[in-house]
Parts: C-alpha cells; sequence; structure tokens
C-alpha cells in the first residue's frame, strides 16, 4: 500500500517550511501570493489532499459548510447550490449538501449528522422547521443562514423573500389584465410552507378585489410535469370556465401547458396559466406560461458570504436579513397576445 503524503512532503516539493506550506494551503493573508501558488501546484504535483478530520479534531470546527435543501427534482436548488459554490471557490471551504425531500424529521437527521462533523457554517432552506430543529440550530454556535424565505423568524440570518408577498403581486397582476375566473392546482403543499405561503397570498389579493377560487386541486407528492397535465385536465374538466389557472410552480404549469395544447385550449388567449420560479424550462414555450422569477444562484452566492463574512468579522454586526423577491413576467399576456 502506499503511503499518503503529508504535509511534510507539500513543504519539501515547495521548498517552504512546514508552517508555511500549512498557512499557505489556508491562504492566510500573511503568506505572499508567490508561495501560496508554489505551495498549491506542489500538492496537486504530488496528490495531497489534506486530512481535516485531524484537522477539525485539533480545534474548534472543520472547513466544510452545510447546505440542506429539500430536493432536486427541478433546476431549483441545484442553481441555488451552484451559487453557494461559486462563492466558496478558493476560499478553503468546502459546501457538503444534504437533501431532505420535505421531510421535516430527514431534514433533523441530516443537520444533526453534518453539526457532528463541526462544519464552519449552515445554509438551511426555509424559516419552518420545528421546534427541535430550531433548537438544534439556535444551539450550534456557527453561523447560519436561511434561505429562499423571509416571512417568519430567522434564527440567525436569512436569505431569501416574501413569498405571501410574491402570491400577492402575482395575483394583482394578473387582475390587472382583467382576468377573474381563477382555478389553483399545487402538490405537496402540507410540506411545502413556501408554496402554501404563496397560494395564501395570491388569495388575499383576490379577496381584496370581492373574487375568490373557483376550484383547486392539489395533492400530496412531488411536483412534476406529469402531475401538472393530469391534474389541469381534472381541473378544467370540472370547471372550464376558468380564464387563469395558477400554480405552485413552473413544473406543474407547463404540465399544464402541455395539457391545454393537446385539448386545443388557446394559451393565454383562453386561458393564463401562470407558475412561479421562472426556470428555463418555460423558455421552450416562449411567452406561454406567466411566472414569477426568483434570484436562486443570487441567493446561494449572498447566503455563502454571510457565513464568509461572519466567520472573518466575528464580533462586528451583519445584516441579518436579506430581500431578493422576484420579478413576474406575464409573457405573451403582457404583449397584448389575448
Amino acid at each position: 500500500m502506499k503511503k499518503r503524503k503529508t504535509l511534510i512532503d507539500v513543504a519539501a516539493a515547495a521548498g517552504v517550511s512546514k508552517m508555511t506550506a500549512s498557512r499557505a494551503l489556508r491562504g492566510d493573508k500573511d503568506v505572499s501570493q508567490t508561495n501560496i501558488e508554489k505551495v498549491r501546484q506542489a500538492a496537486r504535483d504530488i496528490g495531497y489532499y489534506g486530512n481535516h478530520l485531524a484537522a477539525s479534531l485539533s480545534s474548534k470546527r472543520s472547513d466544510l459548510i452545510g447546505v440542506v435543501v429539500p430536493g432536486l427534482s427541478n433546476i431549483v436548488y441545484p442553481q441555488v447550490m451552484s451559487g453557494v459554490t461559486d462563492a466558496l471557490m478558493g476560499t478553503g471551504f468546502q459546501p457538503v449538501f444534504g437533501v431532505t425531500d420535505y421531510d421535516p424529521d430527514k431534514e433533523y437527521e441530516i443537520l444533526r449528522s453534518m453539526l457532528s462533523w463541526r462544519p464552519a457554517g449552515l445554509i438551511v432552506t426555509g424559516l419552518d422547521q420545528p421546534l427541535e430543529t430550531r433548537k438544534l440550530l439556535a444551539d450550534a454556535d456557527i453561523p447560519v443562514v436561511q434561505i429562499m424565505d423571509c416571512d417568519g423568524d430567522p434564527i440567525d440570518a436569512c436569505v431569501g423573500f416574501s413569498h405571501t408577498q410574491a402570491g400577492l403581486e402575482m395575483a394583482e397582476a394578473l387582475l390587472a389584465e382583467s382576468r377573474t375566473r381563477f382555478g389553483y392546482v399545487g402538490c405537496n403543499l402540507d410540506k411545502d410552507h413556501r408554496a402554501a405561503k404563496r397560494k395564501e397570498g395570491f388569495l388575499q389579493a383576490l379577496r381584496k378585489r370581492q373574487f375568490d377560487l373557483i376550484a383547486s386541486v392539489d395533492e400530496q407528492g412531488l411536483s412534476s410535469v406529469e402531475a401538472g397535465r393530469r391534474l389541469t385536465a381534472e381541473l378544467l374538466a370540472g370547471h372550464p370556465e376558468l380564464d387563469c389557472i395558477y400554480f405552485s410552480n413552473d413544473d406543474l404549469a407547463v404540465g399544464g401547458l402541455c395539457y391545454c395544447i393537446d385539448a386545443g385550449i388557446s394559451i393565454p388567449t383562453k386561458v393564463v396559466l401562470a407558475g412561479f420560479n421562472g426556470l428555463g424550462i418555460i423558455e421552450g414555450f416562449p411567452g406561454k406560461i406567466a411566472t414569477s422569477i426568483t434570484l436562486r444562484r443570487e441567493i446561494g452566492e449572498t447566503s455563502a458570504r454571510i457565513i464568509l463574512e461572519s466567520l472573518e468579522n466575528s464580533e462586528e454586526e451583519k445584516q441579518k436579513t436579506v430581500v431578493l423577491q422576484p420579478t413576474i413576467s406575464l409573457g405573451a399576456l403582457a404583449k397584448g397576445e389575448n
């Protein structure tokens, strides 16, 4: 069995002391850029990868940043994760990811496992964790950033937007286009608290103008194009008079559009379909789906930077809440193609 390369080997290959090699690999400011580059190149040349577990045992934390997201079934959270990765590039910190599938018990176990590795910080989706999970996070004594929501009480910091406001603004935009007969299609609302908040905001705007949903269909389970197609068919079979359907996200809205195209229903002339997130998938149907465009990569980048700033300036008061509210696109409806 080959012997694993050590820090001493890196130092010898770079022609520096062991202490300088250690500082250079961490990117310490008191090491010249020349030495940093020389040491990192030497580490690459000899195949050195360090022992972060040992380092974490001898210090208060590791160089890991835990990132917990609810799912990977569409591009939303991979783009958030890409933003986190971009912000951490070159810092010496490494993101590690956990997926909860919208299961609060699974989320608790993932966080408990991550904390056992002494992460430098945590990025966690949402503000609606159960009490025991909130206590786990509050007692962690590390920077915690909750993302994708600001309707609630953050434990430490949060980066996101108001889902209630996003739903309300979409309803107001559709009402301004003289749509009055509304239906709703959703999935997983018992676990996806942010989608439930958007629906509530949408209803608030309708009721303020003396309107309401004519019909609503939803089911448990993760959203998908297939579910959107099936639920839209069910909704319109019972209520063909609808002139607008609000979906809990773009996946479902695309499924609704596929059904309407097959059924010969003109979109958006007869029925407006409105989703959420501004996913790239809707670009394949130019202008057909209204949506709220969320800043997913920016949310990931900002959350990681907050953790880095907190670690560097632990005594300074940091901004607790960063709001990156979505923008609305009405597609062809806004162009008068109705």
